[in-house]
């Protein structure tokens, strides 16, 4: 007689039943294991920077440059890397940029990333820039494009 027949039906629902349940276990242990990995990712990201949406100002006689953004890095005693959301505020123009290095007793900033400037009466975009002299004067970088309007 042929092998096959002679196997019990039980005996095959019930090693079914078993390999179901063994595959979900497993699909469900490696969903536990992803999440722990993604909370990890999200608290080292964090982690990652030593001030969390740092403010700080240029000063000079006529005027004032707030900065933000929301991450910051001390390189030194004097100098920050601030990243993510850059922002130069001031009552005459703005400046955005995703990475800058801002030196806090020289009173001054640089970036090699993309960035934007905005004023009243102008827009560049530019590969970087440079801000010395108490932010009297800015330096942008590389590919620009000026808009006057």
């Amino acid at each position: 007689m042929n092998f096959f027949l002679h196997i019990n039906r039980k005996f095959i629902f019930f090693f079914g039943i078993v390999t179901i349940v063994l595959f979900l276990i497993f699909v469900i242990s490696k969903q536990f294991q992803l999440n722990n990995i993604e909370i990890e990712l999200i608290e080292n990201n964090i982690e990652d920077a030593d001030i969390e949406e740092p403010k700080f100002a240029i000063n000079n006689a006529s005027k004032k440059i707030l900065i933000t953004a929301k991450k910051g890095n001390f390189l030194n005693n004097d100098e920050v890397l601030l990243n993510e959301n850059v922002r130069f505020k001031s009552n005459d123009f703005s400046i955005e940029s995703e990475k800058v290095i801002f030196n806090k007793n020289e009173q001054t900033a640089e970036s090699d990333s993309k960035s934007l400037f905005k004023s009243e009466n102008a827009i560049i975009t530019s590969d970087g820039f440079n801000i010395y002299d108490n932010g009297d004067v800015i330096i942008f970088y590389g590919k620009s494009f000026i808009i006057l309007k």
